[in-house]
């Protein structure tokens, strides 16, 4: 497999732009500018670049190009050029046609494919602002975070992740329209949904614990890098079994008799109360001996970068996968000026590319020479120096 690099990156009435082009030729990339000038649009529009909503979770529509008056975006497009590993780089595009209901289409190679295709050849890795607050928020917002590690190397973890929210939506459909209706739902039906999501979640919870334990085993190896020290954990019942080496096979029969046994409670309580829907990502600071929920927020954003930086360098080592590309929006203003030399020095040594992105161009002195410099403005990308 190829290492995953974009060579060029073509935005078409996407967010601020309406019309953008990028050509990185493979290299790192540092955006810098102020405030709304549109640095952030052009990550999200790279993350769009794989199955899911994107860095910022927007619907459809939300990121066409408006202009004032116009109610709804306009139909939006992102091309791009990827190496391939052969002579010749791969095509890719994405995109909304609003002819009718907003539809999703991705093309390889002018091929309209499913958007689980892209994955065969990028595998977009962010950190964002939003995510400064990953240890205050709901343990959702932490299972988001992982579960985009996770599919980084493994992407069938997003298909049996949708399969088993499908399974679930359905399920409580039935229970709670029975405790609506005062009668007993369809046994077998709730049977089968049963079984499908004990299928989905054991699967869910085998990928989440074997990559934890990658993980952990990669951050435990990195002791000389400048980062802090995490230890890590799932607190999700159904992943601590298969940390514990629990076979999936049984994980699966486990859940969906829990499940089943569960119908009374869950159909009162109006939602499921187990699986692994609920399962929480913990990390300890080691250093500081302290939950990262305590530390500052410098401390906090280092922890997560070192986690992604780790699930980066593992998979920069993968034969089955491509290499991610690293998202890392203004990650930059939170690191001392050792960090900020150890993250250029990070991603040089990895051989990743990585486009980040800060309002003061001096942020990233440490990448000058090792990456492209754009300054992003209202009058568009200007690109500083070649690597």
């Amino acid at each position: 497999m190829s290492r995953a690099a974009l060579l060029s990156l073509t935005l078409t009435d996407f967010r601020s732009y309406e019309r953008a082009q990028l050509r990185p030729d493979g290299a790192s990339v540092y955006l810098f500018g102020a405030n709304g000038a549109g640095k952030t649009n052009l990550l999200e529009a790279i993350s769009l670049l794989s199955p899911g909503k994107g860095l910022r979770g927007a619907g459809l529509t939300e990121v066409g190009r408006r202009l004032p008056g116009e109610a709804t975006g306009r139909a939006w497009a992102v091309a791009a050029e990827a190496e391939s590993g052969e002579d010749e780089p791969v095509r890719l595009g994405t995109g909304v046609e609003l002819a009718g209901a907003a539809r999703r289409v991705v093309r390889i190679e002018g091929e309209t494919v499913p958007p689980g295709r892209l994955a065969d050849h990028v595998r977009p890795i962010w950190l964002t602002p939003a995510q400064d607050r990953l240890f205050l928020e709901a343990a959702g917002e932490r299972r988001k975070f992982f579960d985009r590690l996770v599919f980084a190397g493994e992407p069938d973890h997003a298909r049996h992740a949708n399969a088993y929210d499908k399974a679930q939506r359905e399920r409580m459909r039935l229970l709670t329209d029975a405790v609506e209706s005062g009668q007993q739902a369809d046994a077998i039906w709730l049977t089968a949904l049963e079984a499908r999501l004990g299928q989905a979640g054991a699967l869910m919870a085998a990928a989440r614990a074997r990559t934890l334990l990658a993980l952990q085993a990669e951050i435990d190896g990195r002791g000389d890098r400048p980062f802090p020290r995490a230890r890590l954990a799932l607190a999700g019942e159904w992943e601590k079994m298969a940390l514990d080496g629990v076979e999936t096979p049984e994980i699966e029969a486990r859940l969906a008799a829990a499940l089943a046994a569960a119908r009374l409670r869950d159909g009162a309580a109006g939602r499921a109360l187990t699986g692994p829907h609920r399962g929480d990502l913990a990390i300890h600071h080691v250093d500081k001996d302290r939950p990262a929920a305590e530390c500052s927020t410098g401390e906090q954003k280092a922890l997560i970068l070192n986690l992604v930086l780790a699930q980066a360098a593992r998979l920069s080592r993968a034969n089955d996968a491509p290499n991610p590309i690293l998202l890392l929006d203004e990650v930059a203003a939170h690191l001392d000026l050792k960090r900020r030399a150890a993250l250029a020095d990070e991603i040089t040594a990895l051989g990743l590319q990585a486009f980040l992105t800060g309002t003061d161009e001096s942020l990233f002195d440490h990448l000058k020479g090792r990456a492209l410099g754009v300054r992003v403005s209202e009058l568009g990308l200007t690109a500083l120096e070649d690597v």
